[in-house]
């Protein structure tokens, strides 16, 4: 088996469940209008988050590194009436384009952006979250987590995502920043005892990577 394989399911999996859905297409798009980076969750990935938020619950959910709003829009939608997403993103034009996209989705009651580093941000969030996506800069994921801890209470959902890196975790010898902090975020979360945790290794459209999820005790 091999990439075209896992993208060919992954595009029939879509098939499936989605359908048209203009305000995550134009979500998508916006990407490419605005020369960012196209390292959303993918269609499949976003239901996922959505069907574990609502699994979950959540009332309240924080989100680390919001980029265009994709999987923004994916959690919010799963939220109740007065539920609250929270999501931290630190270039102004990255959050200026979510922004949009989430005015689009109609979802401007619930969700806030906070620009800026997530590391000064963090400290000054109050009460806990219901669920919270981790899918920012790798080196600091150790301490996104820590933080995320922090703010969570027993049952919270923490979910870290991109930390396979393509099968890369298993060269100890790696110098790729990016691999080297989620080694350490892999190591920490396999040591930390207030949670239950495992990771999912995930292929598809975005290739070959891993999804770690944890429950705080």
């Amino acid at each position: 088996m091999d990439n075209l394989i896992f993208e060919k399911v992954d595009q029939y999996i879509g098939g499936l469940f989605g359908g048209n859905d203009s305000a995550l297409d134009a979500a998508e798009q916006s990407l490419v209008t605005a020369g960012m980076p196209q390292i959303s969750v993918s269609p499949n990935q976003g239901r996922f988050l959505y069907i574990l938020a609502l699994l979950s619950g959540a009332k309240r959910i924080l989100e680390l590194g919001t980029l265009a709003g994709y999987s923004t829009i994916w959690m919010a939608r799963a939220l109740p009436e007065d539920g609250k997403l929270v999501t931290l993103e630190v270039d102004p034009k990255h959050a200026a384009v979510a922004q949009e996209n989430i005015s689009r989705a109609g979802l401007d009651n619930k969700v806030e952006i906070k620009t800026g580093k997530g590391l000064d941000i963090l400290p000054t969030l109050e009460g806990s979250f219901d669920l919270i996506f981790i899918d920012a800069d790798k080196p600091p994921y150790t301490e996104y987590f820590q933080w995320a801890l922090k703010l969570s209470r027993p049952g919270t959902l923490i979910i870290a995502d991109n930390v396979i890196r393509d099968g890369k975790v298993l060269n100890e010898d790696s110098d790729d920043p990016m691999v080297k902090g989620v080694q350490r975020f892999n190591r920490f979360l396999a040591n930390t005892k207030e949670v239950d945790a495992t990771i999912l290794q995930t292929v598809g459209v975005k290739e070959y990577d891993g999804m770690a999820l944890a429950i705080v005790k």
